[in-house]
């Protein structure tokens, strides 16, 4: 990761890791076609992530995507999102979204998914929290609660 200083002695927002990340997203197109699609949207800010996706028959998401509406924040969060998803049920999703939101409320270390440290300067600015969870919860939105077996 690399650290941009902002000016005054901290560390910038928008690194150009972040910022990378944010493009990104082109990688996980989003489809119709889907088994699965689901939405979440931020009250806060009103960033929105649409998420689709397959799961194999073990429930594991096997083929992310995602539509992103949101600021730069959000956009690199999502692509964090579609980069590990792959092969995590919908339990994964749900305890990793659980440790994002305790990290947020300053509660918590630093959530266990791959690559999440870039987000780590958006944590002292709670206006960009809101957009930080969306595509975790689009996902659970989306994932069916038990899997049947097939």
């Amino acid at each position: 990761m690399t650290t941009v200083a902002d000016g005054r002695g901290g560390t910038a927002l928008y690194t150009p890791d972040l910022l990378a990340l944010a493009v990104s997203l082109a990688e996980w197109p989003f489809s119709e076609e889907a088994q699965f699609t689901g939405e979440a949207r931020s009250v806060a800010c009103g960033s929105r992530v649409n998420f689709a996706s397959s799961v194999d028959r073990n429930g594991r998401i096997d083929c992310p995507g995602l539509h992103v509406t949101a600021c730069a924040i959000g956009q690199a969060a999502a692509a964090l999102f579609a980069a590990g998803a792959a092969g995590r049920t919908r339990q994964d999703i749900a305890a990793a979204r659980d440790a994002i939101m305790v990290w947020l409320a300053g509660d918590g270390a630093l959530p266990d998914w791959p690559g999440f440290a870039v987000l780590e300067p958006a944590r002292a600015y709670p206006g960009r929290h809101g957009a930080i969870p969306l595509a975790w919860n689009a996902a659970l939105a989306a994932l069916p609660k038990e899997t049947a077996p097939r």
